[in-house]
């Protein structure tokens, strides 16, 4: 297993689209391992493939708080399939944006289809921070970040900010 760099904004990957995978097989499965790795070591609770430059559909989570037992999830090729129209506000952060935090809202509950890591057909319904997770991670996917949910006012601050911090690393 591997940790791998997490790409920052205003990184142009980020904002892509990842392709579906085909088949779960031992490069996938070395895929995830290196995800959780990742995601245990940054820390965070999800993590998402595009975030460490992999364009596959692909994300890890582990909602579990500290004292409790890990539960640790892979799913590939994540499908929502049902979203409550009840919602909840959640403040959320991203590994990719480091130290920053809003509230954004979202279905409180959510149903969704997925490959786990061995390939099987799995259906999860998941609620509250699962449910943020999941849909956090997802939107990671297809090139969305939570600051795209906020107002324009608020995600150029934050844009602008790290692409300040990007020049400044460039040299």
């Amino acid at each position: 297993m591997t940790i791998r760099p997490i790409l920052h904004i205003p990184n142009d990957v980020l904002r892509k689209v990842a392709t579906p995978v085909e088949t779960v097989n031992d490069e996938i499965k070395t895929l995830i391992k290196d995800m959780f790795e990742t995601m245990y070591d940054a820390p965070g609770v999800g993590l998402a493939a595009p975030q460490i430059g992999e364009l596959h559909r692909v994300i890890v989570m582990d909602p579990s708080k500290e004292e409790d037992e890990p539960n640790p999830i892979a799913m590939v090729n994540p499908e929502i399939t049902w979203a409550s129209d009840e919602t909840w506000v959640y403040q959320e952060g991203c590994l990719s944006i480091p130290e920053y935090y809003e509230d954004v809202e979202r279905p409180v509950k959510i149903r969704v289809k997925y490959l786990d890591e061995n390939g099987a057909a799995q259906e999860l319904e998941a609620e509250e921070l699962l449910s943020t997770v999941v849909q956090h991670e997802i939107d990671h996917l297809d090139g969305k970040l939570f600051i795209d949910y906020l107002s324009r006012l608020k995600r150029e601050r934050v844009t602008k900010k790290f692409q300040k911090i990007a020049k400044r690393a460039a040299g």
